[in-house]
């Protein structure tokens, strides 16, 4: 059997297949201008042709400095041969103004007398793998993390063990009661602490976090975002407990925890004020009566300065007395809940019903 020769392909063919590849193919001439484009390369950086075709390669860099180093990479022999470079990491500049992590394969065209003739680059974009390392590092990390952090705690929750012993021993009654409201804050903070310990780590694992802006433009993870378990609808909203009743208000609290919330207890509405300004919250459950700022003119302000902060009253009493709740109905309240003593389910079921399950986009 007579083995037929391979057929070699033809400049059309493989035009075609240059054009119809994904990644960014760009060739210049001598001078560095744009001649050729392919459409993986606009697909990648958003420009059409016409808009790319006659102008400087550099438009396509973030930096005039940064094209200088890519040449200056294909020129320098320790990249491998002179003239060539394999895999390079460079950025390219999109249409929208992204910055896109690419890492190029190209080559300097030299003409018969030995002068540079142009360029020509395949450029692929690798701002996924990036990111996957990047989500591999931050695993080693929150591993590292949380066995530095977890130790010292474990020592802290053994000294307040102690110094809890100490004080029941000791302390006069009036004094117990002070001291035991403040090594209960103590151990809240822990149990805050280890929350996005485990947040961190979750992270790390499903590749799904949430970012804010912190300064600038740098960003911060927010730890204090959890994935969606319909198990745990709750979970990671931050709900601002306002009472003043100290009992009700750490039973309501408590049982939010238990929800894997996060939560901050105040006792009176001008607090509760402050810690709005402080920081945002998912809801606000606040009490009807109380000294000072009643739980309709929280609710008024929270609705004027915080409109995306969902709001829900709790009362002692069916009976509306002072026609707080209905005056809070007509000006939009959704939750009321009334408190004899406030039930888990009938608070969960509450608010769920008025948070919508958050929505966790990549980084």
């Amino acid at each position: 059997m007579v083995e037929s020769a391979a057929m070699p392909l033809s400049l059309e063919l493989l035009e075609r297949l240059v054009e119809a590849s994904p990644d960014i193919v760009i060739a210049t001439d001598r001078h560095g201008t744009v001649c050729y484009y392919n459409d993986g390369a606009r697909q990648n950086l958003g420009f059409l042709r016409e808009e790319i075709i006659g102008r400087d390669v550099s438009n396509l860099y973030p930096s005039l400095d940064e094209a200088r180093r890519v040449m200056a990479a294909m020129r320098d022999p320790t990249h491998g041969v002179r003239g060539r470079v394999v895999n390079f990491p460079t950025r390219f500049i999109s249409k929208d103004n992204r910055e896109i992590a690419v890492a190029i394969s190209g080559v300097i065209v030299y003409a018969d007398d030995g002068r540079e003739d142009g360029t020509i680059g395949f450029a692929k974009d690798i701002s996924e793998i990036l990111r996957k390392d990047q989500l591999a590092t931050l695993g080693e990390i929150a591993v590292g993390l949380s066995h530095e952090i977890n130790n010292p705690l474990a020592v802290i929750v053994n000294q307040l063990e102690l110094v809890e012993q100490y004080l029941r021993a000791q302390a006069a009654p009036c004094d117990l009661e002070i001291m035991s409201a403040r090594l209960d804050s103590v151990h809240r903070e822990i149990d805050r602490i280890q929350l996005q310990l485990e947040r961190l780590r979750e992270m790390s694992e499903h590749e799904e976090y949430l970012s804010t802006t912190y300064l600038g433009t740098a960003r911060m993870i927010d730890l204090g975002v959890c994935r969606f378990d319909p198990e745990r609808p709750l979970a990671g909203r931050s709900v601002l407990v306002v009472d003043d009743d100290p009992g009700v208000r750490e039973s309501v609290a408590d049982i939010l925890r238990a929800e894997s919330c996060r939560v901050v207890s105040v006792g009176d509405g001008h607090s509760a004020i402050s810690e709005l300004e402080r920081q945002p919250f998912d809801c606000v459950l606040s009490d009807v009566v109380m000294p000072g700022m009643d739980g309709y003119e929280l609710y008024q302000a929270t609705k004027r300065r915080w409109p995306e902060t969902a709001v829900v009253l709790m009362t002692a009493f069916y009976y509306d007395r002072d026609h707080v709740l209905k005056r809070s109905r007509i000006a939009g309240l959704q939750g009321v809940l009334f408190k004899k003593p406030v039930r888990p389910d009938q608070l969960r079921e509450t608010l769920v019903g008025l948070l919508k399950p958050p929505r966790p986009v990549p980084s």
